[in-house]
């Protein structure tokens, strides 16, 4: 188990000043815990024996054993292709590909499912489905794949959608972010400094942020006001991003379903568009027509 996953699973055992000391651990993860005993007792107000109960409650033998465990994830956060490879390779099991990875990956999706809120769910539908709300969305390097999906998506179903690019251009963007607009952010292992600079700014103009990452957590995840976790490692040089794009097409779905009538009547725009572009083939239409 993640150290985080540890501290949440027994958050509801814990005393009042053991909660606080959680909420601090979260709220600066992992850097809270990789400094000594006294300054993280200093930082959330409690005493070093409140610490050491505390990780005593979640299965760590003392603080040392704590901070190995946050150490070792952090040096997964930035693992760069070759050393994912490597730590994969070392016990990979006897079988094709096609198992061992779509196995992996569909864990992943289930997992990641599994661990959301539904209510934090419904919570981030709402503000896709508020006509008052403007979104925009962002993507980094690799994920800005996943970002042009969900923006295509979104853009179909509601008017005031905007796709953030990569390129410095985004700052042009910014600004017309105004008080409650939806930032949707997506921002993966080696977190990326755009990304990261993209949300600092959107949340001082007030906007609500809602990120898309993994396990391990995006620092965008200490501005949002919701962070979806999925589940990225598989037996690869590069991770997967299955699970987000599962989580994605869940919230295209629902929210298309509250929306319908007036995405029924985009759409039908839409198609009407499609027919005089000839984008699409019909069936039974000649080559040369």
């Amino acid at each position: 188990m993640r150290v985080t996953d540890r501290l949440l699973a027994h958050k509801d055992k814990m005393t009042p000043s053991e909660r606080q000391l959680v909420s601090v651990l979260l709220d600066d993860y992992p850097m809270a815990g990789l400094g000594s005993i006294t300054e993280l007792a200093s930082a959330a107000s409690v005493s070093t024996t409140t610490v050491a109960r505390m990780l005593q409650k979640t299965g760590f033998q003392g603080y040392p054993q704590f901070q190995a465990a946050l150490r070792g994830e952090v040096k997964e956060m930035i693992s760069g292709p070759v050393a994912k490879r490597d730590l994969w390779q070392n016990d990979l099991p006897e079988e094709h590909i096609l198992n061992r990875y779509s196995q992996q990956t569909l864990a992943n999706q289930k997992r990641t499912i599994d661990e959301v809120d539904p209510d934090e769910f419904d919570s981030f539908c709402n503000l896709l489905c508020d006509p008052n709300r403007r979104i925009f969305i962002t993507g980094g390097r690799i994920t800005g794949t996943l970002a042009q999906y969900l923006y295509l998506h979104l853009q179909m179903i509601r008017p005031d959608v905007r796709l953030l690019p990569v390129a410095a251009s985004w700052t042009h963007d910014l600004l017309d972010v105004r008080k409650d607009d939806v930032l949707v952010a997506l921002d993966v292992r080696r977190y990326e400094n755009a990304s990261l600079l993209i949300g600092q700014l959107c949340h001082e103009r007030e906007a609500e942020i809602v990120l898309f990452t993994d396990q391990w957590r995006s620092p965008i995840h200490r501005l949002a006001k919701h962070t979806f976790a999925a589940r990225i490692a598989v037996p690869s040089a590069w991770d997967s991003m299955a699970a987000i794009l599962v989580l994605m097409e869940c919230v295209i779905a629902e929210v298309q379903e509250r929306l319908w009538d007036s995405v029924k009547e985009r759409t039908d725009e839409l198609e009407q568009a499609f027919d005089r572009t000839k984008l699409f083939r019909k069936f039974g239409q000649s080559s040369g027509s």
